[in-house]
């Protein structure tokens, strides 16, 4: 994976001992009083589960030479709280534990797949030469650096995000000598989660939409947001890249593209996308039973190995990467969060910063499940706000993964502030020209919305 030699220097472990010690003495009294009065456990009336997973998030943002660790203490933590305290959705004890599992393995199965098998496919894009030769075709100055960016957009329209995520980055680690600037890193995995928000095969929020009875044209409106966030976000952080390290210029007969990868980056692709569209047309009614996408992609990747062999010795590297966000996403099911706020596009708006910490998969279970939505407008904010911070999305994982120095939420929020301007600026353009578009979903009961929920045509000028 890429470094760039100017990371801070690892934190002190005793440091977050000595932290995680006084969290758990804080906790303590409250927790034994509720045992004893047979009541869910609560700190001034915040669920006890909530402020784990807090300290959690804070712990990574914090200890940022220590997410995997960090993750994997509050994921224990968090179990066993639930285990002695106050059980799971699907029961208590071990029994609850594992009909909870049983619950999310197909989502946690996928990302592991997709997650480690775009590791290796953004390999072998880079092998293949093409980001070398990219240069002939991108303008010049702080241009190409938007342009590329506008590519990552365009391929995540199509492809999962996380591989529109890992390709941008592969390019942009060519292109820019290896030299890539945290705010324009910010805003590779934005355009991804942008170009991904209105398309249900461009992220795994939209495809869930699908996969429940979503129509795939009731999230093609997101993209009048995300057109705006691209430009909004992607030409400051084309001005920063440009300053930090400039477009490298092409010099004729550098490079020889090995089409053989090429051709192996496109099966892989069009494999993923073609079971993608088949499961979810054709037998919509297993689609969420089984990680058919994730083993797509794997089966896929084994298949090419006689023609080109990937390279394995990313796994373990890309495997920490993996399990850190696994072990967040599994922390962010277990929270005892039964339903959202009423259907509005203030609460969309806020699902928005909600899901930059809190994973966006299981906001996405909880408003397919009220219904009510405006579908477009909730896959440009669950998918959109999930920049804004490295470990808010899938794909920002992924890219922290390929940059290391990325994993710093001072960093990421100091130079990637365009991203949360782009985002609040996106969103009310589209409820400016869209309003606010509540559409059923198959299944839904045809009944009128409240009044409250009534479609709101334009904000007041």
């Amino acid at each position: 994976m890429y470094h760039d030699g100017n990371g801070d220097r690892a934190q002190q472990p005793g440091l977050f001992v000595r932290g995680a010690v006084a969290a758990a003495l804080w906790l303590a009294a409250p927790l034994a009083l509720a045992a004893a009065a047979s009541e869910p456990p609560a700190v001034l009336g915040i669920p006890v589960d909530f402020i784990l997973f807090a300290l959690t998030l804070l712990g990574v943002a914090l200890f940022h030479h220590h997410t995997l660790r960090v993750a994997l203490i509050g994921l224990a933590t968090i179990t066993v709280y639930k285990l002695a305290f106050t059980g799971f959705k699907t029961g208590p004890g071990i029994p609850g534990l594992i009909g909870h599992m049983q619950h999310e393995w197909v989502i946690l199965t996928n990302l592991l797949c997709l997650l480690l098998g775009f590791a290796l496919l953004s390999k072998h894009f880079e092998d293949s030469k093409v980001p070398a030769v990219l240069p002939k075709f991108l303008p010049g100055e702080w241009k190409g650096a938007f342009v590329l960016l506008a590519m990552v957009f365009v391929l995540s329209a199509f492809l999962d995000n996380i591989a529109a995520a890992l390709i941008g980055g592969a390019m942009a680690h060519t292109v820019f000598r290896g030299k890539v600037h945290i705010g324009y890193l910010a805003a590779i995995v934005a355009a991804s989660n942008a170009g991904g928000s209105g398309s249900v095969v461009g992220d795994t929020t939209t495809t869930m939409m699908w996969i429940d009875g979503v129509s795939p044209l009731a999230v093609l409106h997101a993209y009048v947001a995300a057109a705006v966030a691209l430009v909004l976000c992607g030409i400051p952080a084309a001005l920063q890249q440009h300053k930090h390290s400039p477009i490298m210029q092409y010099e004729p007969g550098s490079a020889q593209v090995d089409w053989a990868r090429v051709g192996i980056v496109a099966f892989i692709l069009i494999t993923a996308i073609g079971v993608n569209v088949y499961v979810n047309v054709l037998h919509n009614d297993i689609a969420d039973r089984f990680p058919f996408i994730g083993v797509a992609v794997v089966l896929a990747i084994l298949l090419s190995t006689p023609l080109r062999k990937p390279e394995w010795s990313l796994l373990p590297e890309a495997t920490k990467g993996t399990i850190f966000l696994l072990a967040l996403v599994t922390c962010a099911s277990m929270m005892p969060v039964e339903k959202l706020p009423v259907a509005s596009w203030q609460t969309a708006f806020g699902l928005g910063f909600i899901s930059a910490v809190f994973d966006n998969i299981p906001l996405t279970a909880l408003a397919l499940k009220q219904s009510g939505y405006d579908w477009g407008m909730l896959a440009y904010t669950v998918g959109f706000g999930g920049s804004m911070i490295w470990f808010g999305s899938s794909a920002g994982v992924a890219l922290s993964n390929m940059y290391p120095e990325a994993k710093n939420v001072g960093r990421w929020l100091y130079h990637g502030w365009h991203v949360t301007v782009a985002y609040v600026i996106g969103f009310f353009v589209l409820l400016a020209v869209m309003g606010w578009q509540p559409t059923p979903k198959r299944g839904d009961p045809p009944s009128a919305p409240p009044a409250a929920q009534q479609p709101v045509k334009a904000l007041p000028r």
